[in-house]
This record gives C-alpha cells, sequence and structure tokens, in this order.
C-alpha cells in the first residue's frame, strides 16, 4: 500500500463531494428528500445522514496520511452506495435516483478506492 494515496486528486474530490452532500442533506434538499422518501428511509433517521457523510469525508481526508483509514473508508462507501442501490430496487425507484446518482457513485467510490489506494 503507497504511503499516500496515488493519485491523490481523487480522494480530495471524492471527499470535496461527501461535504457537499453533507451540507444538501441538511435539509434535505428537494431532491433529496424526495429520494429518501422514495425508498421509504424513515424520517427519524434522516438526520444520520450528515454525520455519515462528514465522517467519509474525514476518513478520505484522513487517509491521505493514514492510508489504511483511506481504504477502509471508500470499502465502507462502496458498502454504503450497494445499500442504497439495494434501497432503490426493493423500492422499484429506478430512476435517476438509481441509475445516475447512487449507481455513479458507487463507480466512482470503486475508482477511487482501487486506483488511488489498492493499485
Amino acid at each position: 500500500m503507497p504511503v499516500i494515496p496515488d493519485p491523490l486528486w481523487p480522494v480530495v474530490a471524492l471527499a470535496l463531494i461527501q461535504v457537499i452532500d453533507a451540507a444538501m442533506c441538511l435539509g434535505p434538499v428537494a431532491f433529496i428528500r424526495d429520494c429518501f422518501n422514495d425508498v421509504q428511509f424513515p424520517r427519524k433517521w434522516w438526520w444520520t445522514m450528515p454525520v455519515i457523510k462528514l465522517a467519509a469525508a474525514g476518513g478520505l481526508t484522513a487517509g491521505i496520511w493514514i492510508p489504511g483509514l483511506g481504504l477502509l473508508t471508500g470499502s465502507a462507501l462502496i458498502l454504503y452506495f450497494i445499500i442504497a442501490i439495494g434501497m432503490h430496487i426493493r423500492a422499484r425507484d429506478f430512476g435517476r435516483n438509481l441509475f445516475l446518482n447512487a449507481t455513479g457513485m458507487l463507480l466512482i467510490c470503486i475508482g477511487v478506492t482501487v486506483f488511488s489506494f489498492l493499485i
């Protein structure tokens, strides 16, 4: 495992995406609120999403200096998006939220984790 993730920029970009996503989950903004409702994610748990996203951003950022933590965080994000895809499939939500958002983010997380922390 490399001392510093190489390439570094995807890790920084994914951490920034997580921070932006956390901010959008605070309200949440309309399209995220609709997504939570579409997959029947219980409203009482909505508060956990910004916490999870900020934890992911922190783990990725710390992973710049502690690659094992970056690998763990990337792997956790992969699992998160696999679960999200499963929730969309279970809810029969086969639109943009599944194919663009959840699947797109899964592919980004796989790419960052593999190319920055494993290869």
